[in-house]
């Protein structure tokens, strides 16, 4: 993606990228970075960026460039921009991709949505979003989320799935 030359001045533009710097360390869950970078960003850029970590991934573990390009349906020329990205400079992803291999792994989603649920959502975006909220938690958070539950005295379909999900999951 090409942009226009900037017509601030470097100092003003410095002080903008300083900010927005700011602005992300102050994200503090994988919930409040996906509202924020859906917000910020088209789908397409939030995917190319999520494609250009992955290819930085790979490409640290010592993967070829052909099973980059057919695992991930991303250019030759993509690939070859992260790798003098790595080459160059780097620090930033090799930090991100250090401290993510501490992180859990992602369990494929299930999906949610069937039936009536897709041709009507938004009747069924409080439960849409509790059972990803739930899918998608750290089993500290679902340990937190099986006390509230608990505490309701209410046994509802919903409540049950739920439960069901979380006891599946190890909380």
């Amino acid at each position: 993606m090409k942009f226009p030359p900037s017509k601030l001045t470097k100092q003003e533009r410095d002080e903008l990228i300083f900010r927005f710097f700011q602005v992300l360390t102050q994200i503090k869950t994988p919930e409040e970075a996906a509202s924020f970078i859906t917000d910020l960003l088209s789908k397409p850029e939030t995917e190319m960026l999520a494609k250009r970590i992955k290819i930085a991934e790979l490409l640290l573990e010592g993967e070829k460039y052909q099973n980059i390009k057919e695992e991930l349906k991303v250019g030759h020329s993509t690939i070859a921009r992260v790798s003098e990205w790595l080459r160059e400079y780097g620090e930033g992803y090799r930090l991100v991709l250090k401290r993510a291999k501490k992180l859990p792994k992602i369990e494929p989603q299930k999906p949610v949505l069937s039936g009536i649920k897709r041709i009507y959502p938004q009747y069924y975006w409080p439960e849409i979003l509790l059972k990803e909220i739930v899918y998608t938690a750290s089993k500290r958070r679902k340990k937190r989320l099986q006390k509230i539950l608990d505490k309701l005295g209410e046994k509802t379909r919903l409540y049950k799935e739920i439960s069901r999900i979380l006891r599946q999951s190890g909380a």
